[in-house]
């Protein structure tokens, strides 16, 4: 296989103030939510050697603002596609502001949309959107998985997920920090409830779930700048896989991500 002949992702931004990534193939690249400015975005693929004008789509998860800031200006300027499903179009027409009719697209979820050389498995999870989504990309015999604000990781996902090349998996937050933390208890209740977010210990009990011979890269994703630290998720999440007999670093390699700060371009 050739250098080209590859998937390839980057994390462009991910936490809970905004969230971005980046997959890119031999025919197609394209955003997984735009929840930062457009120029935010230009910058952040320019970080790592992308040209916004190259890309062919935005996918959307979900409507909160922290996963589609930028959906809109994007799609106006660089006459993007964007797809969602039905109740999350309704959800954020208002957001987004106008996008011509043609660039709008269905993708509901449980199913699979196919755009150029990948696959694109679509799968609902719990959280407190009006019909959140999360993606599993497959392109030739890999396969990469974003998984997101849920509250937890169902039976059913973990089969949908399982033994992919790489992961982007939700580590939100530290539970002692979340409890000891400035929030209000009713955000604090939603957060840990069953339509919030996965802990730190969450993120890593759904990992041993679903790391297979296949997996080689993890990465911990969508931190709460005020109740969690990327040291300590990773501490967290390499410890506990470690302590059940998981390589990390050997068998698959454990990867931080940022809020304003793109990884370096992976071949999945």
């Amino acid at each position: 296989m050739s250098m080209t002949a590859v998937m390839q992702i980057s994390v462009l931004a991910s936490s809970s103030q905004g969230n971005s990534l980046y997959i890119k193939t031999p025919n197609k690249r394209i955003l997984v939510d735009a929840g930062l400015s457009g120029k935010k975005i230009k910058d952040l693929l320019a970080s790592i050697g992308e040209d916004i004008q190259q890309l062919d789509a935005i996918l959307v998860t979900h409507e909160h603002s922290d996963h589609i800031r930028g959906v809109g200006i994007l799609a106006r300027r660089y006459g993007l596609d964007v797809y969602a499903n039905a109740k999350t179009w309704q959800a954020m027409r208002a957001k987004i502001g106008p996008v011509d009719s043609h660039q709008q697209h269905l993708f509901e979820a449980n199913s699979v949309l196919t755009l150029g050389d990948l696959d694109i498995e679509s799968f609902s999870v719990s959280h407190d959107a009006i019909d959140p989504q999360f993606y599993n990309f497959h392109y030739q015999d890999h396969s990469f998985v974003d998984l997101t604000d849920t509250g937890y990781v169902s039976d059913r996902v973990k089969y949908i997920i399982q033994n992919a090349d790489g992961f982007l998996m939700e580590c939100n937050h530290d539970l002692e920090m979340l409890r000891q933390g400035y929030y209000p208890w009713s955000l604090k209740q939603r957060i840990i409830s069953d339509e919030g977010h996965l802990s730190n210990l969450d993120g890593a009990n759904a990992l041993m779930d679903v790391i297979g011979n296949q997996t080689k890269q993890v990465f911990l994703g969508h931190l709460s700048p005020e109740n969690n630290l990327p040291k300590l998720a990773h501490q967290t999440v390499s410890e506990l896989l470690q302590q059940h007999d998981y390589g990390v670093d050997h068998d698959f390699w454990l990867h931080d991500t940022y809020a304003q700060q793109a990884t370096q371009l992976t071949i999945i």
